[in-house]
């Protein structure tokens, strides 16, 4: 069944060539899969990993906005790190080889008490998606059938704009601030996240997010996140990505019935 996320990396565990294990220097696993319940044994010594994708984008194509040496710090060292964990993690609790990245992230939440694979696997499905939210030349309006959509749910895209804002300047600590569809409700919402939590815990379709972590702005702006917030809503977030992402959502969810009215 097709996924309702807009996810343009590999979810589910793949194979990597030797080349790009040693471009990412990502390290090479061996997983040893258990039997199947009727018996049948699978294959063993199958070597699988969650990849590590290169932005859509040259890294520094995001001057003077986000620098190079914030990208390579940040998809380069830590990114890379969240997915080198969950791949040790997984090579030692193989039951969960083989799910989608949707699906382990769920299946690691364990319903608010997060198993130890939760936080690596969440944290890279949250960066895959945090590289796709931004773009050069990003900012300025969304296209007009998104922003139809969010001046429906939020009155004006400028009180969008004012709400985003306030939610991430909120965000206590490190975590993250997203749009997301609301699937019951229908209709789009700010949602804010702790650490690695991520809405598809909740089943809320994630639109757009934006890092809070300290290390996604630090070297650029310091401390000032309110400035950093700035830049991202009038220079990098892509609306284009948005788009995409909730016309693949609207395939879910019917949104011409009536929604809840915002508070």
């Amino acid at each position: 069944m097709a996924s309702c996320y807009f996810n343009p990396v590999p979810t589910s565990c793949h194979l990597i060539s030797a080349d790009l294990c040693r471009q990412f220097k990502i390290p090479k696993l061996l997983l040893h899969r258990k039997k199947r319940f009727d018996g049948s044994p699978r294959s063993s010594n199958i070597t699988a990993f969650y990849g590590l994708k290169t932005p859509l984008y040259d890294l520094d194509a995001l001057e003077p906005y986000m620098s190079k040496r914030t990208i390579d710090m940040h998809w380069g060292e830590y990114h890379r790190n969240f997915i080198e964990g969950l791949n040790k993690q997984l090579e030692k609790d193989d039951i969960l080889y083989g799910y989608t990245m949707d699906e382990l992230i769920k299946v690691t939440y364990n319903n608010g008490n997060p198993l130890p694979e939760f936080n690596n696997a969440a944290e890279v499905w949250n960066h895959d998606f945090f590289w796709e939210s931004i773009q050069p030349g990003g900012g300025g309006l969304p296209q007009p059938g998104l922003l139809q959509q969010i001046e429906k749910d939020f009155g004006s895209f400028a009180n969008f704009r004012e709400k985003f804002i306030h939610a991430a300047l909120t965000v206590f600590g490190s975590g993250w601030v997203w749009l997301v569809l609301k699937r019951e409700e229908k209709r789009l919402a700010i949602v804010k996240t702790t650490n690695a939590v991520c809405p598809i815990v909740w089943d809320d379709i994630p639109i757009i997010n934006l890092d809070l972590w300290e290390h996604a702005y630090y070297l650029d702006y310091r401390n000032d996140r309110a400035k950093y917030v700035d830049v991202f809503m009038n220079h990098l977030v892509s609306w284009n990505a948005a788009t995409e992402r909730m016309t693949r959502a609207e395939a879910f969810v019917n949104l011409g019935e009536p929604k809840i009215p915002v508070a």
